[in-house]
């Protein structure tokens, strides 16, 4: 299993009305903790796209158990619990305060496509390669591990990618 910790601090404009972290905003934290993550692995999105691969999120959840509020120090947690298979990862994510203090939970399943075309296709042997020395067979198990054949292998490209 790998795992990374990125820090976020709430910047006020992240906030609404209530003084809670805007739920929309969890999706930019997911974000910053997988390309940081990532980054940490020797692995660059741009270079990625260099290449013509893209990686757009094909699924995402998000669990709110506690608010985050303004200035709080957030500790964005990434889990991969399972490797890169076919042409999907999935990523799960814990985010806590300073208290340490579950507050959200969540996933985003990312799939990797072709950028000219919007087909998906399989993940890149570099990243396989920098992941593997992080997994074992006791754990590749997830509970939010998606179902094999949930998303045939001829699904639709999300449309940011399609020509």
């Amino acid at each position: 299993m790998y795992t990374s910790d990125i820090q976020i601090r709430v910047r006020y404009a992240e906030t609404d009305q209530m003084g809670y972290v805007y739920h929309g905003n969890y999706a930019a934290y997911f974000e910053v903790a997988r390309t940081e993550s990532f980054r940490q692995l020797g692995i660059r999105y741009k270079d990625l796209e260099t290449e013509g691969v893209g990686m757009p999120v094909g699924e995402l959840r998000t669990r709110f158990r506690r608010p985050a509020r303004y200035d709080d120090l957030l500790t964005v947690r990434l889990l991969l619990k399972q490797p890169a298979e076919g042409s999907r990862v999935l990523f799960e994510y814990e985010i806590y305060n300073e208290a340490r203090e579950l507050l959200t939970e969540g996933h985003t399943l990312m799939v990797f496509v072709n950028t000219t075309t919007g087909r998906p296709v399989p993940v890149p042997a570099s990243i396989l390669e920098r992941l593997a020395p992080y997994f074992n067979e006791d754990e590749i198990d997830s509970p939010m591990r998606p179902t094999p054949g949930a998303v045939p292998p001829d699904a639709p490209a999300p449309a940011a990618f399609g020509k």
